[in-house]
């Protein structure tokens, strides 16, 4: 899964990831985190997620880092925001108070691009990712965060043969295999969603869970 394929969903606005609500997860499950206000809350591959303005709203700091140009000017155009704009090494910084989205490859991140992180929220990250990134991805993620940084995890599970992702399948087994090795693993709830998501259902799904994980790094 190469840039071309997500620069592309953003420019056909096939973009059906993207949610206008905040995401009931989120709001649930914040409070089972040992986090203060003025904390740093990275979001990676945050696209134009809403819940950056409902975590800055809690009084938190946020940092996202975004592939897509056109998915950084839809959130701060659609929000009225009007950004300072500079490159910071491989990244185009957009800015407000209290927010900021790095617009460049998450691949490419050092821990001086991002600071002092405190919490991580992942909603569309991991699922983003096949197998081979998503390795990548997490063995990405351990070197950039310190440790006692929390992590909110939220994932989808579903028959692997049913449906090709994104978002992809993350089973409880593939988050222990990637997470355990250097963080403390908790699943908070688990859900049947495949009532809620009709486009699922569409996609030929007969079973799809959502699940969310609070981790820690050890």
């Amino acid at each position: 899964m190469q840039h071309e394929f997500w620069h592309e969903r953003w420019k056909l606005n096939q973009i059906g990831f993207h949610k206008q609500e905040i995401n009931p997860h989120l709001q649930h499950y914040w409070s089972t985190l040992s986090v203060n206000k003025g904390d740093k809350v990275f979001v990676p591959l945050c696209g134009k997620s809403n819940d950056m303005l409902w975590l800055l709203g809690m009084g938190y700091q946020v940092v996202g880092v975004e592939l897509s140009p056109l998915a950084v000017e839809s959130f701060f155009s659609d929000n009225d925001l009007k950004p300072t704009v500079r490159r910071n090494g491989d990244f185009i910084v957009s800015e407000v108070e209290g927010l900021q989205i790095l617009c460049g490859d998450f691949f490419a991140l050092r821990p001086s691009d991002l600071g002092d992180v405190n919490v991580v929220y992942d909603r569309a990250a991991l699922v983003a990712l096949p197998d081979d990134m998503r390795i990548q991805y997490v063995s990405s993620l351990s070197t950039l965060l310190p440790a006692n940084t929390e992590i909110l995890l939220i994932t989808f599970a579903y028959p692997k043969h049913e449906m090709q992702g994104p978002p992809f399948s993350v089973e409880n087994e593939d988050v222990e295999k990637l997470f355990s090795p250097w963080c403390d693993v908790e699943l908070l709830a688990t859900e049947d969603v495949l009532g809620k998501e009709i486009a699922f259902k569409e996609r030929g799904l007969t079973r799809i869970k959502e699940q969310t994980y609070r981790l820690v790094v050890r």
